[in-house]
């Protein structure tokens, strides 16, 4: 595989990364939860939704200095939390419940 096709897809995959710890922060916070689920999970869901947030953030950061040297490889991960945390904002404005994809074990009390 080419150099370039491969560095292409670690940073596509970073990006990813980035979105879905960022999401999973979002759903960690008590306030976006009730917007998705009309209810908070419950403390152990929280924390393991922290824990995802960590490292989809951590993940998105290694991938970025797999790909660069350490001072591009961070602007460059700066630059995808903005990204992703624009994107996290405007879903939870525009359509919450989407973020329960981030999230299928948790289940909606409404849903059964």
């Amino acid at each position: 595989m080419p150099e370039s096709l491969l560095d292409n897809l670690l940073l596509a995959t970073a990006l990813l990364s980035a979105l879905a710890g960022m999401g999973w922060l979002a759903l960690s916070m008590d306030v976006h939860a009730r917007q998705v689920w009309a209810r908070a999970p419950s403390r152990g869901g929280l924390r393991v939704l922290r824990g995802l947030s960590t490292l989809g953030i951590v993940m998105a950061l290694l991938l970025c200095l797999a790909v660069d040297h350490a001072s591009m490889a961070v602007l460059v991960w700066v630059m995808a939390l903005a990204g992703a945390a624009l994107v996290t904002a405007f879903t939870l404005s525009w359509q919450p419940t989407r973020l329960r994809l981030l999230a299928p074990w948790i289940r909606d009390h409404r849903l059964r």
